[in-house]
């Protein structure tokens, strides 16, 4: 039986047999064969000393076993690691942030809480997942949408808690901003809600964030400080319609007033739904939920200066797709709501981006809501339609790289400034490390516009079963956090493996940010029992037994 650190053989069974008499013993998870199912399938420390795996699992039921769970954690000093679904690929999938830990599964606290369709919230504990939310409200006949992420199996609370998003509007698709209310078990075993929810009997948990006080929600993002096991979200009127606008420029580098001026759009609202950056010239199609069917075959004269192992020169790009009559760049517009109301948004846009030389415009036909089953069939991506899919699989097959077998990926996801200028840079830079390393992907990836004001540049690097080639993959990741930290770019996420290295970058007057962090986590847990290491957060008897 493997231990965690520092426990004793005699110490972690009265544990375990402490926590079976909570939960049952059929939910104490120990074989090998249970804890397979408590790795992480993308580990780019697979088979490795140093690969994050579980001594133990748990399945709590209800909030009250959590709190019981994590006094007699604190009683045997256990490490435990909370998890909701477990379906956070890319970026750590199940699996602890210290090797040893015992995991929390809380997939079996499933229940909707609370749902208001007047208010348009909802409450949920850990392990409801976008498709259980979805169908809920579809049983129902609720007239409210959710923001899906890539894919839906996910919980909708842990994808919020880890900083995930979608793609529907602004103020929804940040999923940790649309949340209002947190229920959470600290590391003490002391129960705690947040916001207005501090107050017995409170009539507005999810309808007032800022509560009395310091609002203290965030301490709970992308963190070890307690076991959330409650979360309100604000959840979408359903539009009366959907259309979306596709505008196209001739030039490269009309990216600049491109991105400048969508900006300004952004912040005065009248563009709020997602839109993307795409290149018909470099067969990158839009984004577009109306378009479909396969892109086009390239040209042979763009494909070879696009494959060109020396990188691609884009003012031999740019002539190519003037002599050719492509356009160089395209973006894709959602609109939601009346039909009057698109027809006004996509005006604004059509009178904004018309100053820039060449620019073309197309709507899209108005669509009524919500898709008849028949339009969903017929809709290549369903999530600007808030109904969550597995389509983010739908990719082909997995390539082999240095030699062995592609098993998953693993995400390297740096923010960078939402300008035109910071886009090209991005591209050149990390189209140039793809070359050196023979990554596979695209010879141009654009930045996602995700987020409101900054763009996403999320990379995801394979991971093989080989150790000399994951090897070789953290190198790169490390070159690339480098490279990006010397510009200013910083990781919003990221997985365990590199923690340590993220944390490290965000070093402003000699780590004040982190030892802040470890401040706390001394505070409200001394014993260091939960999730030591998440986010490269330990408590002081961890830190000096050098961490992890």
């Amino acid at each position: 039986m493997k231990l965690p650190p520092n426990v004793s053989n005699a110490d972690f069974t009265a544990a375990l047999k402490a926590f079976a008499s909570i939960v049952g013993d059929q939910w104490v998870f120990t074989t090998d064969e249970d804890l397979e199912l408590y790795r992480d399938s993308y580990s780019i420390l697979w088979g490795e000393a140093d690969e994050r795996t579980a001594s133990a699992a748990l399945a709590p039921d209800s909030a009250d076993q959590v709190v019981e769970l994590v006094k007699v954690a604190n009683r045997y000093r256990i490490p435990i690691y909370p998890i909701s679904t477990g379906k956070n690929l890319g970026y750590g999938g199940a699996a602890p942030a210290l090797a040893g830990s015992v995991v929390v599964d809380l997939k079996r606290m499933n229940r909707i809480v609370e749902i208001d369709e007047r208010h348009g919230y909802v409450v949920v504990e850990p392990g409801v997942s976008y498709f259980d939310l979805y169908n809920f409200i579809q049983e129902k006949g609720l007239k409210l949408w959710i923001d899906v992420p890539s894919p839906g199996w996910g919980s909708v609370l842990g994808n919020a808690l880890d900083g995930g998003v979608g793609v529907t509007l602004a103020p929804y698709r940040n999923h940790f901003e649309a949340h209002c209310g947190i229920e959470v078990v600290l590391p003490n075993g002391r129960m705690m809600r947040t916001g207005m929810g501090a107050l017995p009997g409170a009539k507005t948990w999810q309808q007032f964030k800022p509560g009395f006080g310091p609002r203290i929600d965030g301490l709970f993002k992308q963190s070890n400080y307690g076991v959330v096991t409650k979360m309100g979200f604000w959840l979408m009127p359903p539009p009366e319609n959907f259309a979306t606008g596709v505008v196209s420029v001739p030039k490269f580098r009309d990216i600049i007033p491109l991105v400048d001026i969508i900006g300004r759009l952004e912040q005065s609202k009248v563009v709020q739904g997602l839109w993307n950056l795409s290149s018909p010239t470099t067969g990158t199609p839009p984004f577009a939920a109306h378009e479909a069917g396969p892109p086009k075959p390239l040209d042979p004269t763009i494909a070879a200066i696009l494959n060109d192992p020396a990188g691609v020169d884009m003012d031999k790009l740019d002539a190519a797709a003037q002599s050719k009559g492509l356009p160089f760049l395209a973006c894709d517009f959602n609109f939601y709501g009346p039909a009057k109301l698109i027809k006004a948004q996509w005006d604004c846009v059509c009178d904004a981006l018309g100053t820039i030389p060449g620019a073309k415009f197309k709507l899209g036909e108005i669509r009524k809501m919500p898709l008849s089953p028949q339009e969903q069939t017929k809709t290549r991506d369903l999530g600007p339609f808030g109904i969550p899919t597995l389509k983010t699989f739908d990719l082909g097959p997995m390539f082999s790289y240095e030699g062995a077998d592609v098993v998953g990926h693993v995400f390297f996801s740096p923010v960078i400034p939402r300008t035109g200028e910071a886009a090209m840079e991005a591209m050149d830079v990390f189209a140039a490390i793809g070359r050196k390393y023979k990554l596979p992907g695209p010879p141009l990836q654009f930045p996602s516009t995700i987020f409101e004001r900054a763009f996403l540049f999320a990379v995801g690097l394979p991971v093989t079963r080989s150790p000399t080639v994951n090897a070789k993959l953290r190198d790169i990741i490390r070159e690339l956090v480098a490279v990006s930290a010397e510009r200013g770019w910083g990781e919003y996420r990221t997985a365990p493996a590199f923690y340590d290295l993220i944390m490290g970058t965000y070093s402003y007057n000699d780590h004040a940010l982190r030892e802040f962090l470890e401040t706390i986590k001394d505070a409200v847990d001394p014993n260091g029992i939960m999730s030591p290491g998440r986010y490269a957060i330990r408590s002081h008897h961890r830190r000096e037994s050098n961490g992890d």
